[in-house]
């Protein structure tokens, strides 16, 4: 899930790069205000002081915004948009290769974004000290980090680099050892309160729903097909290769739909799909371009349909569902999950949010092989199945809705299993080493720093 559906006229795929055309901060406030965009939609753009560069705010994302030209920006697609002035004053923009003649105006001038939010931290890292992180009554434990094996010279080089912007816009970073929570930072405007969207490491909460409904018995099997449990919908299945897909295709992206959110040429890619009447009935209804079963696609559409089964065996909104088999049993008190697959929705995709907090026990859930607080929440069969490769994507092993990632630090492997999302999302579980972490990021559509942050000051760090 890369996108959010009503932003495709100002994020496309990923372009690297850094425009010669510069203009200063002060030029840049001129730009500042509350703006149409999508159908319906608001956008606020802001000039960012820190990096001297414009951002477009949508909800909780920012998406930076390149000068190429006099009153012109490239998004990260490399689209141009184009603002436009009644004298001194903006009043509304325009977006190459997008919607033709659409102009989006200025609604205000003012923004509601607080400025501080461009600051990760008011006192810098300077003054940063460790300390054992707050026993909450959340059912989380909570330990120091001597005696833990990682390294807390490290710990400290990473606040230092999230606050001095080599590892930029990380908003926060938890880390579990031996089950206790013995790191947990935040920044920006983020703290331990605030829900974080997750993008899509929300596919990995999906694949525990489907283990749930499978363990009750819901649905039958990680082989009975998919198609029979949407009877409403009057199919195409003129291609007999439709009629085999299986659950268990649709959980390791094997489908076999025209359907890959990596090439924008795919009649699935996701960006298609969001502005549709009926999510799962376009997504059941695209052509297939190879057998199920064979190569595996990154398609979040296969999420959609999966979602929609449990709610349909369930009766039960997905939400629903989720609050009394996942969360309630794992002390998960509050989160967003509104997931309604049609146009009304395609500005948050109907994605997850969570505490940092709660990422932490669904990791810790994994971790134990789908048990907590001696209740099996999900099978540990359907678990560790789940954590096991059964296909390749991007060139990673990919298991059920969840991502078998090895990081490699000084010369060691450390085999790993991440839950993953735009932006820098991460839950990464280190099973040999009783470990796992958390991190939450902004970096929407730009190379996330996640990674990077875990392998230098984490797992470098971690003595054997």
């Amino acid at each position: 899930m890369k996108y959010f559906a009503g932003l495709i006229l100002l994020i496309a795929f990923t372009a690297h790069g850094q425009s010669k055309y510069k203009v200063s901060y002060s030029d840049l406030l001129k730009y500042e205000g509350t703006y149409q965009y999508g159908n319906g939609g608001q956008l606020q753009i802001a000039a960012n002081p820190k990096d001297t560069l414009l951002y477009a705010i949508i909800g909780e994302s920012r998406y930076r915004l390149r000068p190429s030209a006099k009153d012109e920006f490239l998004n990260n697609g490399n689209q141009q948009i184009h603002f436009f002035f009644k004298g001194d004053l903006t009043d509304g923009y325009t977006v190459a290769d997008a919607t033709p003649n659409k102009f989006y105006k200025l609604l205000d001038r003012k923004i509601t974004f607080q400025k501080s939010a461009w600051i990760p931290r008011a006192n810098g890292a300077q003054r940063w000290h460790y300390s054992v992180p707050a026993p909450r009554n959340d059912g989380l434990q909570t330990g120091p980090v001597a005696g833990s094996g990682l390294d807390s010279a490290l710990l400290h080089k990473l606040v230092d680099r999230i606050v001095g912007g080599t590892y930029n816009d990380v908003h926060s970073v938890l880390i579990v050892k031996d089950d206790k929570l013995i790191f947990e930072e935040y920044f920006y405007e983020y703290d331990e309160n605030r829900l974080h969207q997750l993008r899509s490491a929300s596919k990995s909460f999906s694949s525990a729903l489907v283990g749930i409904a499978l363990d009750k018995g819901l649905i039958k099997g990680r082989l009975e097909k998919v198609l029979p449990f949407f009877p409403e919908y009057n199919l195409d299945q003129g291609d007999p290769r439709k009629k085999l897909i299986t659950i268990e295709n649709m959980l390791t992206q094997q489908s076999g739909f025209d359907c890959d959110d990596d090439e924008s040429s795919s009649k699935g890619n996701e960006v298609k799909i969001y502005p549709t009447h009926d999510w799962v009935k376009t997504v059941l209804d695209l052509p297939m371009v190879d057998a199920p079963g064979h190569d595996a696609h990154y398609c979040s559409g296969n999420i959609f349909v999966l979602n929609q089964i449990v709610q349909n065996v369930s009766g039960k909104s997905l939400h629903a569902f989720a609050k009394e088999n996942l969360f309630d049993k794992i002390g998960v008190e509050r989160f967003d999950w509104d997931f309604v697959p049609d146009e009304t929705h395609q500005d948050s995709y109907s994605q997850i949010s969570l505490r940092p907090r709660d990422m932490v026990k669904f990791g810790l859930l994994y971790l134990h092989h789908g048990k907590w607080n001696n209740e099996q929440v999900i099978s540990r069969e359907y678990v560790d199945a789940s954590l096991t490769k059964h296909s390749t994507l991007r060139g990673l092993g990919y298991g059920y809705l969840w991502w078998c990632e090895d990081l490699t630090v000084n010369g060691e492997t450390f085999r790993g299993i991440a839950a993953k999302g735009n932006g820098g999302q991460r839950i990464f579980l280190w099973p040999d080493q009783n470990m796992m972490a958390v991190v939450t990021a902004g970096n929407y559509n730009t190379q996330s720093p996640s990674n990077r942050l875990l392998m230098e000051c984490v797992l470098g760090g971690l003595r054997k």
